[in-house]
């Protein structure tokens, strides 16, 4: 049973999918709102996120999520992707993802356990198979050797780069989900790491007025980047 606090939230859901041409999705919103319950539910005991207002949750956390998977299935619409969500804190975006493609197998990693065992807990409630939770210093992992590498508002890019670069697969690609496009992060990137913005997609975020990008990050060089 759906929390009454949730009243209103399916038909904005419907409305988000809508505007991010993701129509046919719509079977995944019970699981989409259960996620959101969970995350209600074991904030208070595990201190999940800051954000404690249900409404706000949908569009900070789920409406955000949501809005990098359309360019996701355009860049990479091969099947059986390996996702590894740095810092997945609550499993955003990686229960996000794992919801709306099921084929994907996401590794959602996390320093804090307490955070790992509610994803652990949440994907055993919605029936996820294609979630796994790992919990440890980034940094001190093996590779998980995934086809993408993900972080939302998890460090600065430089940061990012230094600490999850390993767990590329061969070919792989990194991504880091941003605020407004970072200028300054970019520079420090390049400074710091070698490293640069070969792509930045400008998200739409349903709900949400702030600005948010997606970057694609790229060790070869200049060429290309935005």
């Amino acid at each position: 049973m759906i929390d009454t606090a949730f009243t209103g939230f399916q038909e904005r859901l419907e409305k988000a999918l809508e505007a991010l041409g993701m129509q046919a999705d719509r079977d995944r919103i019970p699981v989409l709102l259960g996620y959101l319950q969970q995350l209600k539910h074991w904030n208070k005991a595990y201190n999940l996120t800051a954000v404690r207002d249900p409404s706000k949750m949908l569009v900070q956390h789920v409406f955000d999520s949501l809005a990098i998977v359309p360019e996701l299935r355009a860049r990479w619409p091969r099947h059986a992707l390996r996702v590894a969500d740095m810092g997945s804190g609550a499993g955003l975006p990686g229960i996000i993802l794992a919801i709306c493609q099921p084929d994907w197998s996401v590794v959602c990693v996390d320093a804090v356990g307490k955070k790992t065992a509610f994803i652990r807990q949440a994907a055993g409630v919605l029936g996820l198979k294609n979630v796994r939770a790992e919990h440890g210093r980034i940094e001190s992992m093996g590779s998980l050797q995934a086809d993408l590498v993900i972080s939302r508002a998890f460090a600065s890019l430089s940061d990012f780069v230094r600490v999850a670069a390993h767990h590329r697969a061969p070919g792989g690609v990194m991504l880091a989900m941003k605020g407004q496009d970072p200028i300054a992060e970019r520079a420090a990137l390049q400074a710091d790491t070698g490293w640069f913005v070969k792509r930045a997609v400008e998200l739409n975020v349903p709900e949400m007025d702030a600005r948010r990008c997606l970057l694609e990050l790229d060790s070869t060089g200049p060429e290309g980047t935005s």
